[in-house]
C-alpha cells in the first residue's frame, strides 16, 4: 500500500468514526471467505460497515476520536462494525459470534466509552433505532385511532338501529 494509499485510508476511517455511535471489534481469524462475507452482508443488510483493518493504520486513525479509548484493543487479526445506529453493530457482532467459533468480540465502545463483552451483549438485546421510532407513532397513533372509533361509534349504532327496524317493519308487512 502506498503512502498516499494508507494516509487516504486514515482520513477516510476517522471521519467515518466521527460520524458513528458505536464501534465493535472482533478477532476473526480462521473464517472461510463464505462466513466472512455472510457477515460483510448482514452487517451491510443492518446499516453497518464492517472492515477487516490494518492495526497500525487503525490506530492512527482513532487518535484524536471519541474512539480513542479502545486503542490497546487492536492487536492480531483485527476487524472492526461501526453504524451510527447505536445497537445495530453489536447486534449482528453478537449474532454471528454465536454462530462461528473463530468470530470473537474483544471489546468496543458506545459513546466514546469503552465497552465489555456483557455492555454489547446488552446493546444487542435493544431495539434498533427504527423499532424504537416504530413503537413510539404507534403509542401516539393508538389514542387517536381510539378517538375516532368512539365518534364513528354512534352513528354507526344509529344506523344499525334503522336497519334493524327497517327489517321488523319489513317482516311484519
Amino acid at each position: 500500500m502506498k503512502r498516499s494509499d494508507k494516509n487516504d485510508f486514515v482520513k477516510s476511517l476517522k471521519e467515518d468514526l466521527k460520524h458513528s455511535s458505536s464501534v465493535i471489534v472482533a478477532h476473526y481469524a480462521g473464517l472461510s471467505v463464505k462466513e466472512t462475507d455472510d457477515l460483510r452482508k448482514a452487517m451491510r443488510d443492518n446499516g453497518t460497515k464492517f472492515k477487516v483493518i490494518k492495526n497500525r493504520l487503525t490506530k492512527l486513525a482513532l487518535v484524536d476520536t471519541q474512539y480513542e479509548s479502545i486503542i490497546d484493543l487492536f492487536n492480531g487479526p483485527t476487524a472492526i462494525a461501526y453504524s451510527d445506529d447505536s445497537v445495530a453493530p453489536s447486534r449482528v457482532a453478537v449474532d454471528f459470534e454465536k454462530k462461528l467459533k473463530n468470530f470473537k468480540i474483544i471489546g468496543g465502545s458506545f459513546e466514546g466509552e469503552k465497552i465489555d463483552q456483557n455492555k454489547i451483549n446488552f446493546l444487542a438485546k435493544l431495539p434498533s433505532l427504527d423499532g424504537i421510532r416504530g413503537n413510539l407513532l404507534r403509542l401516539i397513533s393508538a389514542p387517536a385511532q381510539k378517538i375516532a372509533l368512539v365518534l364513528q361509534e354512534p352513528g354507526s349504532q344509529l344506523a344499525r338501529l334503522i336497519t334493524a327496524r327497517s327489517d321488523e317493519l319489513g317482516k311484519s308487512n
